[in-house]
Formats: C-alpha cells, structure tokens, sequence
C-alpha cells in the first residue's frame, strides 16, 4: 500500500509548527505572571545590541549617542546584576565604547508595574557603587596604584529606567530625594539623577514615525488591553508593514517571539496565535488584527477581571503563609534565647 505524499508531509508540517511554537512560549516558570512574561520578553529585546542601539538613539538625549552601532555596545549585566538581587534579573548593563579612550555605563532598569517603584534610584545607586569598584579593581590589577593618582577618572554610568506603567511616574529622579534631611545635607551625601522612558509617555504616531523595529516593539508592548488593540487597528497599515519590510531576519525573529508572548498574555487561541506570528515572518503586520472582530471584547474583560481576582487571591494565601513562616521563625528564636538564658544560669 502506498502513502501519499501529501498525507505523510501534514504531520511533518504539524510536528514543525508545535516545535516553532514551543520554542516561542516562555518557559513555564515565566509564564506564572504578567511581570515576569513581560521581564522575559524585555530580556529578549534589550539582549540584542541592535534593538538596544536603535533605543539609545531615538530615546536617550545625549548627542554624541545619535551615532552609536551595535558592535559599541557590550553586555556585561552578568557580571553585576546578580550582585544586587535574583528577583531585577531582567536590568540590563551595557558597557559602550563610543570613544574607545573612554568606557561608558548604561544601566537600564524595567518597571512593568502599574505601581511607580520609588527606591529605582537607591537601586540605581548600587549598580553604579559596583560598577565602579570593579573598574576600579580592573584598572589596579593592571597598574598598582592607579586609584590613587590624581588623574585618575571612574567612568561615567547613565542610568534609565523603561517604564511600560500607565500611571504616571512621580517617583523622585534624585537620589537626595531618599535621604532623610537631603536637602540640609546636600553637600555631603552623593546625589544624581536618573531619566524615565515611560512607554505611555509616547502616541502610536510618534512610535510609529521613528520607523524603526524598536519603536515597532514599543508598539507591541503598548497593547495591554482590548481597547489598545483596537486604537493599534487604526494605525496606518503600510506604515508598520514598511518598519519590517527590510528588518534583518534575526530581528524579525526576536519581534516574531515577543508578539507570540504578547498573545499569550491575551489569550488568544493557538491556531489563530499561529496564523497572526505567521503574518509577522511574512512582513504583513499591518494586517495583524483583521481578525480580531471575532473576539467576544466582554468575555476578555470577564476573564481578565477573573484571572486578577485569582492572582489577587494567591498572592493573599502567599502573604498569609510568609507570616506563618515568620511566626514559626520568631518562636524558635525565642525558644533558642531561652534555652541560652538557661544554659548561662546553669
């Protein structure tokens, strides 16, 4: 009996299709929460040195940055952010070598949150603290004594934070801000200022302008509701097809994953999920959510309300099973003074 080959290529097909897809998913433990679905799709993008290049540039208003490359651009966030805490794996540190005379520090922080987090800038303080007693160390371990000539200059290290919240960001930008009496003492405590680039701070129309394939992800990462679709519907279709026309494969790939994640966090069915990052590696953006009239807009409300009801709810058990854990915690240390108390006396 012979087997058509058409019927023996569809599970081939289909096997290749469920591969791609599981390779697009994030991973089970970054699937728990929006958070940590969105510090997994920022780690994807910010780890490309050519989407980082393109944010430096459009975003970032220091002149001599407009003509920065991505071979400028190194990464060396292993070598600090794991220094300061697990739960910021998503920060990134970028070293740029604009002047090769000069090294350059880029600390890039991700607030996803619609809550403004207001101690950014002692985190800020820390990476710049370890940035530069490594350099400092770098620079001893290649001439004795260095640190402590007077010529002697740390580099300069600028901090961002990318802000996807659509509350308004009124956290203090000075790090004075978080000292007790700053400003009575402000001649004797460092101080300096980081720059906020809130997402929600920019219109579909000035993203979309730029024209380049960050300022495309930006658009993505706008959409965190039904009605943010339906104003990115009726954005010019030939305008974001023309920001991937001529994306290098590699990035298309990068928008290709981020867009799948984005689906995930609306749930959209797999085969249509499929059918629209297909559309994406096709170059046909603008034509992503024609389908989306088919979507029950209530039932996503509905779902959405339930599924931060359940979040809420877990995250009540977890508050309630740390402070058993710090009860049990507390008793022992108290236990174990009595039982020195009565060992002294003894």
């Amino acid at each position: 009996m012979q087997t058509n080959r058409k019927d023996s290529e569809k599970p081939n097909k289909r096997n290749e299709k469920r591969k791609r897809r599981v390779q697009e998913m994030p991973d089970a433990e970054n699937m728990l929460n929006n958070k940590q679905l969105k510090d997994s799709s920022s780690k994807i993008i910010f780890g490309d040195n050519t989407l980082c290049a393109q944010f430096l540039k459009d975003y970032v208003e220091l002149p001599f940055l407009k003509d920065i490359k991505p071979e400028d651009i190194e990464d060396v966030s292993e070598r600090y952010v794991p220094l300061i805490a697990q739960e910021r794996n998503a920060d990134s540190i970028k070293k740029i070598n604009v002047n090769y005379s000069i090294p350059f520090f880029f600390v890039f922080l991700l607030e996803h949150k619609s809550q403004v987090e207001y101690n950014v800038s002692m985190q800020m303080f820390r990476y710049i603290v370890y940035i530069w007693e490594d350099y400092e160390r770098e620079m001893e371990s290649k001439k004795k004594g260095i640190s402590r000539q007077k010529d002697f200059r740390y580099p300069p290290v600028l901090p961002i934070v990318y802000y996807e919240g659509k509350n308004k960001w009124n956290a203090g930008l000075e790090l004075k801000e978080r000292i007790l009496c700053g400003d009575l003492f402000e001649k004797y405590v460092p101080n300096f200022s980081y720059q906020v680039i809130g997402l929600h701070g920019y219109s579909n129309e000035e993203l979309l302008e730029k024209g380049d394939e960050i300022s495309l992800v930006m658009l993505i990462n706008k959409i965190q509701s039904i009605e943010d679709v339906e104003h990115f519907r009726k954005l010019s279709g030939e305008k974001i097809d023309t920001m991937i026309r001529n994306a290098p494969e590699h990035l298309l790939e990068i928008i290709a994953r981020i867009f799948r994640t984005f689906l995930w966090k609306l749930n959209i069915a797999e085969d249509e999920a499929d059918e629209m990052v297909g559309k994406v590696r096709e170059r046909k953006m603008g034509l992503l959510f024609e389908h989306m009239d088919k979507m029950d807009i209530q039932a996503e409300r509905r779902n959405t309300a339930a599924a931060q009801q359940k979040a809420q709810e877990a995250e009540e058990k977890l508050k309630k099973a740390e402070e058993k854990i710090r009860e049990h915690e507390e008793k022992a240390r108290e236990q174990e003074e009595k039982a020195r108390e009565q060992e002294e006396k003894a």
